[in-house]
């Protein structure tokens, strides 16, 4: 059965009956609850949603852009039929386009177009963000040393909140920080959220870190563990209510459908080696059965 399913309708359930309703720099309020946290077991089930279709590429492609090509170039995507990040995509001219609520003189929030200049040289890139840190500080390669060299380490951490680059970053990291470690053989992440969009960013990053997750295990000679995440600030747009409303409607009335297998390419023993190209040959959903897609706005 879908364990990840019923953890994810639990928790819309739960900001759709419990939340509190805000405003926000989008200009569409939300409806949030400042935190929730859920544990799934990677090696009994792979996470991806079945009350939904979930593009299983597309996600795997976005982590490696950032964990593996270490990029923060919008291009990269594009080129692999990915646009999840055009709308923070930096222009030619080093400018950043968005209209956002923010404060005015007083300290209300209104509606102003953001004309925000970050530099010819972040054209076409989301500035100092995910990939962009994840290079700087060679984030991927120093866990994979640590959980290969020294499985006992309690300090792999990956942080993608580095105060230094917040303002040179169009989207500061939503999901911030991993910890990891080794326990009896097998490779166990927490990943933390500050800010989750519940109905399009969660059941991304969930299976995107599930796949890392997976991946590194394979290259290290270990196997997938658990997998715990944090959220501070779940949180449902008011123009998506309807769409997870209709989400709920389906496990209600429908149930979930089993769980498909994450099936990796065993001769890959090299994280860097995992194919990044636009068919990401190296991954595939076996038996993955879903209820038909569901299209949401994203708020930028």
């Amino acid at each position: 059965m879908g364990l990840w399913d019923k953890e994810y309708i639990a928790l819309c359930k739960k900001i759709l009956t419990t939340g509190t309703e805000v405003v926000n720099r989008t200009g569409i309020n939300t409806i949030k609850v400042p935190s929730n946290h859920f544990q799934l077991d990677i090696g009994e089930e792979f996470p991806i949603l079945t009350t939904k279709q979930l593009f299983i590429r597309q996600a795997v492609l976005e982590m490696l852009w950032i964990y593996q090509a270490q990029s923060n170039d919008v291009r990269w995507l594009k080129e692999r039929d990915v646009n999840i990040w055009n709308e923070w995509e930096i222009d030619d001219k080093g400018y950043w386009n968005a209209t956002q609520m923010l404060p005015d003189e007083s300290g209300k929030l209104v509606k102003q177009d953001v004309h925000k200049f970050f530099g010819e040289e972040y054209a076409h890139t989301i500035g100092t963000a995910y990939g962009y840190i994840v290079n700087k500080f060679q984030m991927t390669q120093n866990l994979i040393d640590k959980i290969k060299n020294h499985p006992e380490d309690r300090r792999m951490v990956m942080t993608l909140w580095q105060n230094d680059y917040l303002d040179t970053a169009v989207l500061p990291s939503c999901v911030w920080s991993s910890e990891w470690d080794v326990t009896d053989g097998k490779l166990n992440c927490w990943v933390h959220q500050r800010s989750c969009d519940v109905p399009l960013g969660l059941p991304f990053n969930v299976t995107q870190y599930s796949v890392l997750n997976c991946m590194l295990a394979q290259v290290c000679g270990l196997k997938p563990g658990t997998i715990d995440w944090s959220i501070k600030d779940a949180h449902i747009y008011v123009n998506q209510v309807d769409g997870i409303k209709e989400q709920i409607r389906r496990f209600d009335e429908q149930g979930d459908l089993p769980a498909p297998k994450l099936w990796l390419n065993p001769d890959v023993k090299d994280f860097f080696e995992f194919d990044n190209s636009r068919d990401c040959k190296d991954v595939k959903l076996l038996n993955y059965e879903h209820l038909g897609k569901i299209k949401f706005p994203i708020a930028q």
